[in-house]
């Protein structure tokens, strides 16, 4: 085991393929649905939204996919990312645990998000698409599309969600630098979104609102766009294994192997990234992990969701996925972590929850920007918002580590910076920062609502 505090991968080394978990589970994911006839949806079903190279993603047994070479050039401004030991955090908490993080803050938005934002990117010009539509909660995948559509030529217009845009302007410029348009949702400009304006102008938005103005948007170009989602799906979470592949390596680097994998969730593209491919090492007969995905106390799909189909927007006009969510109506409370306020959850990490391959926990924002603070004193790195839940989760895996006299390894995904997310901590240090509130009540009226299926 070597004592360095930062691995680095060499270009030459860089992963090539993309990791497919659907080649190892046990048993498959539920399929998706049609929303109208409520069976399983077929890839005509997708096309008016997605490229076929995306669909085909979608449904693929491969266990390996191969990255594109332009997606692989691209790639090259940033990846290999790399893998810190925490050296000082461990000291800090005076833990017997070794703890390491993937930084994926080193990537041109600052976050995870152009790992897939650039792929599907690279699908949409492959088929000839001019427009693209998408959704985006604090700005991290919003401005990570909208450069990755100016990498390939392609317009990108972006729903943010309107407490995220007005908290967090500088996404906005940064999108509209890269030559995006950003509206903030709900807007007038979609029959969906006047309607919710028409209810109460004050509407906060959520992921599930900006989602249904953007396919709507996208339905009504009458296939003149695409739509474009940055998280949930499996297109989505496979080609965020660049980072779990790259890690496997910077591990074999380190002398070391995670005991504990730790990730914040909202839509669940995050913590997948890193897990599943160490998660396909695990299913094919090699070391068990302990996982744990950190959300939002007051988002909690999964500790306090259903797990059940659903739709993946409020206006109910995707397809029907199981999932588990707090319902499709549910509008989640304004907190400042605008990348996990959404009702859902992958369909491929509520699978594995069902199974029982990973466990979660809820925090509130709080006790994650009092962790992230700490991080940030130790380590240099200032978390965003979402990422405060991982840097949470994986300090309370040190302390107990402390508290049984464990010395385990903990690996967990730092999934970008929180550069433009300084007015959270500005209401954090100011004693502004509202409590997290679990509406039950809320929640279950929305779940009370949930489609039936036979």
């Amino acid at each position: 085991m070597t004592d360095s505090v930062k691995y680095l991968l060499e270009e030459s080394k860089a992963p090539k393929f993309w990791y497919n978990i659907n080649a190892d589970l046990p048993s498959p994911p539920p399929p998706p649905l049609h929303p109208g006839t409520k069976q399983p949806a077929g890839p005509d079903d997708f096309a008016p939204l997605f490229p076929m190279g995306l669909i085909m993603q979608e449904v693929s047994t491969e266990r390996e996919i191969e990255i594109p070479e332009p997606v692989r050039e691209i790639y090259k401004q940033w990846r290999p990312s790399p893998l810190y030991r925490a050296r000082r955090l461990e000291k800090y908490l005076d833990t017997p645990a070794k703890i390491y993080f993937k930084y994926e803050g080193v990537s041109p938005t600052g976050s995870h998000k152009p790992n897939t934002a650039v792929a599907q990117a690279f699908y949409n010009k492959e088929e000839g698409v001019k427009k693209i539509y998408t959704e985006t909660g604090a700005g991290q995948w919003g401005s990570s599309l909208a450069y990755a559509g100016q990498m390939f030529g392609i317009d990108i217009e972006v729903f943010m969600v309107k407490v995220s845009f007005d908290q967090k302007p500088y996404r906005k410029f940064m999108m509209q630098s890269f030559g995006a348009k950003c509206n903030s949702s709900p807007s007038s400009l979609t029959d969906f979104g006047k309607k919710l304006l028409d209810e109460d102008p004050s509407n906060p938005g959520s992921l599930g609102i900006a989602i249904s103005e953007a396919v709507e948007s996208t339905v009504k170009s009458n296939g003149e766009a695409k739509y474009s989602l940055g998280s949930v799906l499996g297109h989505v979470l496979l080609h965020q294994t660049i980072n779990g592949n790259e890690a496997i390596l910077q591990m074999e680097q380190a002398g070391d192997y995670p005991d504990i994998i730790v990730g914040c969730t909202g839509g669940g593209s995050n913590l997948s990234g890193l897990l599943f491919p160490f998660l396909g090492q695990q299913l094919r007969g090699g070391k068990k992990i302990d996982v744990i995905a950190c959300e939002p106390l007051s988002c909690p799909s999964f500790t306090k969701g259903k797990y059940a189909y659903d739709f993946g927007d409020m206006a109910m006009m995707t397809p029907l996925v199981k999932m588990h969510t707090l319902g499709s109506s549910f509008l989640p409370p304004a907190n400042h972590s605008g990348g996990l306020r959404y009702h859902g959850m992958s369909y491929h990490l509520s699978h594995l929850l069902d199974l029982g391959l990973i466990r979660a926990k809820a925090y509130g924002q709080k006790e994650c920007f009092e962790a992230g603070v700490a991080f940030a004193k130790q380590e240099g790195i200032i978390p965003a918002p979402e990422g405060n839940h991982a840097v949470k989760g994986a300090i309370d895996a040190a302390l107990e580590c402390k508290k049984n006299g464990e010395s385990k390894t903990i690996l967990f995904n730092l999934c970008g910076h929180g550069h433009f997310d300084m007015s959270a901590y500005d209401d954090y240090f100011s004693g502004n920062l509202a409590e997290d509130k679990f509406d039950k009540q809320h929640v279950d009226e929305a779940i009370s609502k949930l489609p039936e299926i036979s």
